[in-house]
């Protein structure tokens, strides 16, 4: 136990391409610094207009401050260790890091189920979806998913800390992740790994069918509509949303729900890069470009200013 607390372990990263820190530390500070400000305009846009008051928005405002978290979490560090060259972390730095990945992660899973499902009732029930989708139930809604995500980092990362750590301290990635730090716990980890994947597939997979249920009978619904115009206007709205989606979970599900066995370090850097870097920084562009009444609020803003 006093063995284990006193671990320090050094994260690896990208020590293998030495000769590209400089790159990648520029290359990281940009996207770190686009996805912020992104986020943050999206957020200053949606409260400065009256027209964006309403719960597909109040949404959206949750993942442009989830996403913000969630790069911040393992892209400020990143930019340390490569300036620095200093690579430690604490067992206690690393069950943080752990954790809070975790939390925005699993949080934004079950923010994007919650999104389909508003996306439903306006679709399928537009006469009553401000009736349904009240202020109440939007705010019961994003709390449930805020209080899912934590609870799924903390069981998770309380049961991973739990193990026993030993012999090698190198983690073979650019963050905390599951995998990599499961790899360094001393003894046959086989039921630990199963006890994981099942958790992982309960947690990626259950908001994942509520989804395609949701989109099922939005799809329903559409056809229905006579006019092709009504159906573009209609299938628009959604768009944004299934691109988030499909990058977030297509990633994620490859990464999280498999045995150890099959894990490959290169491989899963970059995915893991994909949907902790690269889908933030997506985000605000998606839900901008695709969306007419952001662009129009966001036109509006900057003629103020």
């Amino acid at each position: 136990g006093n063995q284990t607390s006193a671990i320090m372990f050094v994260i690896m990263g990208f020590s293998h391409w030495k000769d590209m820190k400089v790159i990648f530390f520029i290359l990281f500070l940009c996207i770190y610094i686009i996805t912020v400000l992104g986020n943050l305009i999206i957020l200053l846009v949606i409260n400065m207009d009256p027209v964006l008051h309403t719960p597909m928005y109040f949404f959206l405002r949750n993942l442009s401050v989830l996403e913000i978290c969630y790069i911040s979490v393992t892209l400020p560090r990143m930019l340390v260790n490569l300036l620095s060259g200093d690579t430690s972390i604490s067992l206690a730095g690393c069950a943080a890091q752990m954790y809070f990945f975790l939390f925005f992660g699993a949080t934004e899973c079950c923010l994007l189920a919650v999104m389909a499902y508003d996306r439903y009732q306006a679709i399928c029930n537009p006469l009553l979806y401000m009736d349904i989708m009240n202020k109440k139930v939007c705010m019961k809604l994003a709390a449930s998913s805020w209080i899912c995500g934590n609870v799924v980092a903390l069981g998770h990362t309380t049961f991973i800390f739990s193990l026993p750590f030993c012999g090698s301290t190198m983690i073979n990635h650019f963050f905390c992740e599951i995998q990599p730090v499961l790899m360094l716990v001393c003894g046959d980890t086989y039921w630990n790994e199963i006890q994981i994947i099942l958790a992982a597939a309960f947690v990626i997979l259950m908001p994942l069918v509520l989804i395609l249920v949701s989109y099922g009978l939005i799809i329903s619904s559409i056809l229905k509509i006579k006019s092709a115009k009504g159906r573009y206007k209609a299938f628009s709205t959604c768009f944004s949303h299934i691109t988030v989606v499909i990058l977030f979970y297509g990633t994620a599900m490859f990464v999280y729900i498999r045995p150890k066995s099959s894990y490959s370090l290169g491989v899963d850097k970059v995915l893991s890069l994909f949907y902790s870097v690269v889908t933030p920084v997506l985000n605000p562009v998606i839900y901008s470009l695709r969306n007419s009444e952001v662009k129009e609020a966001l036109f509006k803003m900057t003629r103020k200013l």
